[in-house]
């Protein structure tokens, strides 16, 4: 079973309808999952990626706040071309606590420093991470005004904005080329975003389908229900579900098939 692809809005970039989130390939410290976790070894790591791979997954989502996700792609990842890599720019995570940064320098390093731990010249997608303070970051902060000039440069292939805000998010659709916006049963709040995205021919990714998790704890047909209802939504590219876990991605995956 392969998963269809899907556009991302004009972009010229295919996803996978499921892609693959990796916050627990780096980090297990203030994480909102319901259950704790151990870091998985390489190999684990390897054979998930194997696995997405074989099922059509092409759409990895990683960002700097992730502890070692970037390293251990970098390292173990192969065939970089067959991948989308969607990363993200503002926030760090160190000796366990996150601060944001969205300033031209900060945001110049930390996309120079993806290129360099992912072991590649170019990034899929650089999203914007969100603070909450979705309209000062894009309004009043060098960071996007930083990343275009590195677009320009080849860099980056697609900007978003992984927002917080409805209107964080209807400013995104506006101004970039994606937006990463929330959705699942139990929050509907970013529809109209998804609306307006699908309306303006721009790409969307969809986090929290599961509720981050939450919503996972119940029957796999409750887990399939989610995905699929999320992805019936027109205009949405991608949702994006993080596991560490051989079964559940090959049950997601069959959710969203």
């Amino acid at each position: 079973m392969t998963l269809a692809k899907r556009p991302l809005g004009s972009t010229g970039i295919e996803v996978s309808c499921l892609g693959l989130g990796t916050v627990k390939f780096g980090r297990n410290q203030e994480v909102k999952y319901p259950t704790g976790f151990s870091l998985p070894v390489d190999r684990a790591i390897e054979s998930l990626l194997d696995a997405a791979r074989e099922s059509g997954i092409n759409l990895l989502d990683t960002a700097p706040a992730y502890g070692s996700s970037e390293q251990r792609i970098g390292r173990l990842l192969r065939d970089r071309d067959q991948w989308v890599i969607c990363t993200k720019v503002g926030e760090e995570f160190t000796t366990g606590k996150s601060f944001f940064d969205f300033g031209a320098e900060h945001t110049r390093r930390s996309i120079e420093r993806s290129l360099r731990d992912m072991k590649t010249d170019y990034l899929d997608i650089v999203l914007i991470h969100s603070d909450g303070e979705d309209l000062k970051i894009l309004d009043q902060t060098d960071c996007l005004p930083t990343l275009l000039k590195m677009q320009e440069k080849g860099q980056i292939r697609a900007i978003g904005m992984s927002t917080k805000t409805v209107e964080g998010g209807l400013r995104a659709v506006e101004s970039l080329d994606l937006v990463m916006a929330t959705y699942n049963p139990s929050y509907t709040d970013d529809a109209p975003v998804i609306a307006a995205a699908h309306a303006a021919n721009k790409g969307v990714l969809i986090k929290k389908a599961l509720n981050s998790g939450h919503d996972a704890l119940g029957t796999p047909n409750e887990t399939a229900n989610n995905l699929r209802t999320v992805l019936a939504i027109p205009g949405v590219s991608s949702a994006i579900v993080g596991t560490i876990n051989l079964e559940h991605l090959r049950d997601n995956v069959n959710a969203a098939s």
